[in-house]
């Protein structure tokens, strides 16, 4: 039997329930004028952690709640059957290819790790590996906005987001300034898995806030923005017109 298309989409309850928001203080739009509005931002999120109780799982939903109040479209990937990489022959595993899809689909993403060891965990770092600079002649991650975040057992540290940091610059994205680092995260959730008011809330709230933005002043210059000499050269695909090829387009 073939298995459903985006088997591994999260469905994310309350989506319009933000208890924790104080709306008076939220702009509903804050990419206006930013640039065109004709579809709502694609945002792809992802997570690092597989318990049950997952509070990296749960920051990822809170911030989805967020850009869609912003006026975003989410999608929130569970990781739950994606395996190792190389473990299957050419990732012919139908998880790599439905996150490459969602990936190919977004126009910014949200990666938030717990930090374990020091360290992002193996689950966060098996979703970028199988994220590759170019699939199939499109670049699923070349080009996007990044947020990035983590949640830390103990005091607030920032491990994981620096090395998130590495890797989407490694993978061609745009990395926002604002970031989040929840400490002590167990004690930053209810029993119904959602956030307190906290300084930690409002810092995600910030965050969503820059992604949108950034996502909606990106949308259509991505592909001028990563547009290089040496890959032209390599592709030999000389500039389009004469005049740009005798500088004088200045």
């Amino acid at each position: 039997m073939t298995p459903p298309p985006f088997a591994r989409l999260r469905t994310l309850s309350d989506p319009d329930r933000l208890p924790a928001l104080r709306p008076e203080f939220a702009h509903r739009q804050p990419a206006a004028g930013l640039g065109p509005l004709d579809h709502k931002p694609r945002i792809l999120l992802l997570y690092g952690s597989l318990r049950e109780r997952s509070f990296s799982r749960g920051v990822v939903e809170e911030t989805a709640r967020l850009l869609q109040y912003f006026g975003c479209e989410t999608r929130i990937f569970d990781p739950s059957d994606l395996p190792l990489p190389d473990q299957v022959r050419d990732d012919d595993h139908p998880a790599v290819a439905e996150l490459r899809e969602h990936s190919l689909w977004s126009e910014g993403q949200v990666w938030c790790s717990p930090e374990r060891h020091g360290q992002i965990t193996g689950i966060m770092k098996t979703q970028i590996d199988h994220l590759p600079l170019a699939y199939k002649g499109l670049r699923p991650t070349q080009g996007r906005t990044l947020a990035v975040m983590q949640v830390s057992a103990g005091s607030q540290s920032f491990n994981s987001i620096n090395t998130l940091r590495v890797l989407g610059r490694w993978m061609r994205m745009f990395t926002i300034p604002n970031q989040s680092s929840v400490a002590k995260a167990y004690m930053e959730f209810d029993e119904a898995g959602r956030m307190r008011p906290s300084s930690y809330y409002d810092r995600i709230v910030d965050v969503a806030e820059e992604l949108t933005r950034f996502t909606v002043l990106l949308r259509g210059q991505s592909d001028q923005l990563v547009d290089r000499y040496s890959e032209r050269k390599d592709r030999d695909e000389p500039v389009d017109t004469h005049v740009e090829a005798a500088g004088l387009s200045r």
